[in-house]
């Protein structure tokens, strides 16, 4: 993760789980927000998550030989050198390989900061 640019650490969160995403979005983001965090089931892979009311769409991103792709069961997609340029290019549409939740707003983690207190999520201004 430490290759990649500001744009996609400040939207890395880590090992959160789905069910913390999930309240994260719900709470700070609105439709089209989005945040990358470590899959849960699968090593060295990343989840991009969306918020599209009222779910959080979950993308899996794996690195392959080719590079950067999403994850789709029989269908090669296309492969991104970086993480970065895999976002942008689906947030500006112009990777019409798969049909993902709009990307409009990333939920930049500089911008919050988030104080797990149990189940909850503290927002306070920096």
């Amino acid at each position: 993760m430490e290759r990649e640019g500001i744009q996609v650490q400040s939207i890395y969160y880590g090992r959160i789980g789905s069910e913390a995403t999930e309240r994260l979005l719900a709470r700070f983001g609105h439709d089209g927000s989005f945040l990358l965090r470590d899959s849960e089931t699968v090593q060295g892979a990343y989840c991009l998550c969306v918020r599209k009311a009222p779910f959080v769409h979950t993308y899996r991103l794996v690195c392959s030989t080719d590079g950067w792709r999403l994850q789709d069961s029989g269908v090669r997609l296309q492969s991104f050198r970086t993480l970065e340029t895999l976002i942008e290019s689906y947030r500006r549409g112009a990777a019409s390989d798969a049909s993902i939740a709009p990307l409009t707003d990333p939920l930049d983690k500089t911008q919050l900061q988030c104080i797990s207190l149990g189940q909850e999520f503290v927002y306070m201004e920096t």
